[in-house]
């Protein structure tokens, strides 16, 4: 497939086009610089500039792009940021496929898990892709992300809408603020340790985008384990997997205070289970939370992504 990616220079970004590349299909990336080769492609979402015969031929495209919140305070300002980066390149690339004469037959965009949370607690209430969305900033967030994506959907191109949990792997993401403590034997719960943590490794992460882009699924797919783990379960396999104590446990308000308002995503609880991937054939590598322990550790075998 040639396959157009946004987004590529993140975590997930990155490991898809290698293992995209892997496989055999014809990877080009978005770039807002001058492109330095015909795998690259010019765009500009701010000022909404992409030109339709750069996609001319395109049967797949991906777009992961979107500001980091989990390494900034989020002011008035950020939030903007936040919002904007999806928005804006989700509807340009929407709009722009959509008007296409030949479009491409598959747009898999990016989203979150962040869309059920709410700043009542859900605690072990069990949520799938049909479940109400949440009250947060960032379930709002998704509302308008996911609406984005409109002029795609309307057009009838089929687009999933990737709900990423807690994305885990050896370096960067989300556990790279974590791991280095763990490794240190200070490492504990946050909060209570009680709420869920809805999380996929990067190696299913990438397996199941590309899994998606031939599997005949719409609509909003959670990409997540099909078992979730509450926090104190997942820093206790961690601090298990690097032979590190984990007794340290971090109160509330002190999370709160270093993180400001993305609190309320590491102390919220979303147990999200992946039932459009269960129910489209998918398979994990790292289904249970020893395995993908291990794996980040450095203290499990090393597997193939595909």
């Amino acid at each position: 497939m040639q396959v157009v990616v946004a987004g590529s220079s993140g975590l997930i970004g990155n490991a898809l086009v290698t293992e995209l590349t892997r496989g055999g299909h014809d990877v080009r990336r978005l770039v807002r610089r001058a492109p330095s080769g015909p795998t690259e492609i010019a765009w500009d979402p701010d000022a909404g500039r992409l030109d339709p015969r750069d996609l001319a031929g395109t049967d797949a495209v991906i777009n992961l792009a979107g500001a980091g919140v989990a390494d900034h305070r989020l002011t008035d300002k950020y939030k903007r940021v936040v919002l904007t980066s999806r928005t804006r390149t989700t509807s340009l690339l929407s709009s722009t496929i959509a008007g296409m004469d030949t479009p491409p037959s598959v747009l898999l965009q990016a989203s979150g898990i962040g869309a059920y949370g709410t700043y009542a607690d859900r605690g072990d209430e069990v949520l799938d892709e049909t479940s109400a969305l949440g009250d947060t900033f960032f379930a709002g967030i998704v509302r308008a992300w996911e609406g984005a994506a409109s002029p795609a959907e309307d057009a009838g191109i089929r687009v999933a809408h990737l709900r990423s949990g807690i994305v885990m792997a050896p370096s960067g993401g989300a556990l790279g603020r974590l791991l280095p403590i763990v490794r240190l034997g200070v490492g504990g719960p946050l909060g209570s340790g009680r709420q869920y943590w809805s999380w996929i490794s990067l190696v299913d992460e990438v397996r199941a985008i590309v899994h998606l882009l031939q599997a005949p699924v719409a609509g909003p797919v959670n990409l997540t384990t099909p078992h979730p783990a509450t926090n104190a379960e997942l820093t206790s396999a961690l601090a298990r997997a690097a032979h590190r104590p984990a007794v340290i446990k971090v109160p509330a308000f002190a999370v709160r205070l270093v993180l400001g308002e993305f609190a309320q995503e590491v102390l919220g609880s979303v147990r999200a289970l992946p039932t459009a991937l269960v129910d489209s054939g998918f398979t994990w590598t790292h289904p249970d939370v020893p395995d993908v322990a291990a794996w980040v550790t450095g203290r499990g075998v090393t597997p193939r992504s595909r």
